[in-house]
């Protein structure tokens, strides 16, 4: 049997990384309970710190505000790793079809409530509505990133960021109006991928 001791250092820094960031989750488990049980706007930092039970320091050298609690998005790393475990034969879309659904489908039940409780957060609470914004472009960024390395294109190429935004931007719309599940992104992915074919199965009436 192995022991860790202070001389061991990728053992002690493995340690501390995990002591981190089993703070950090405590922190965002706290805040999010206090804000269903008395709302985002009436929590405060002092509040979630004391719950977490870390000082309001701590809290700062986590999430540098209160939004950026709620607007943290743990699972890009993930997605980012599935996309690229995506063989390269594959078609950029369908890859990354394949990792988001992928990602959600393989979910724990706490993780996938815990992320849809974020996203109603990020809707509904008028405080963070105008994060949406930042957050559309923020995902806009990362798309495109990903897209251009997967193709050898530059992420600011026209097409690559036209692809980005119709991703992102079909997210942002069935997000207001179903929830967010894997079943629903392969939904919505499948219909940008396949050309937005809006009525093309019904027939066209004319006055």
């Amino acid at each position: 049997m192995s022991v860790e001791t202070p001389g061991d250092g990728p053992a002690v820094g493995g340690l501390r990384e995990r002591k981190k960031e089993r703070t950090r989750r405590t922190i965002r488990m706290e805040a999010f309970r206090l804000f269903r049980e008395q709302g985002y706007g009436e929590t405060t930092i002092e509040q979630i710190a004391a719950a977490a039970e870390v000082s309001p320091s701590t809290f700062f050298r986590y999430f540098p505000t209160k939004e950026q609690l709620v607007r943290a998005d743990d699972l890009d790393p993930v997605l980012i790793e599935a996309l690229r475990a995506e063989p390269p034969e594959v078609a950029p879309l369908t890859a990354f079809r394949n990792a988001v659904a992928g990602v959600y489908a393989n979910l724990p039940a706490a993780e996938m409530a815990f992320e849809q409780e974020r996203q109603a957060l990020l809707f509904h609470v008028p405080e963070l509505r105008s994060a949406i914004g930042s957050e559309f472009e923020r995902s806009i960024d990362l798309m495109a990133s990903l897209l251009a390395e997967r193709m050898g294109r530059d992420p600011m190429d026209f097409e690559v960021r036209v692809a980005a935004g119709a991703v992102a931007g079909g997210a942002l719309a069935f997000m207001t109006i179903a929830p967010l599940n894997a079943e629903n992104i392969t939904r919505a992915l499948d219909f940008i991928e396949a050309g937005v074919p809006l009525g093309k199965d019904q027939p066209t009436e004319r006055p």
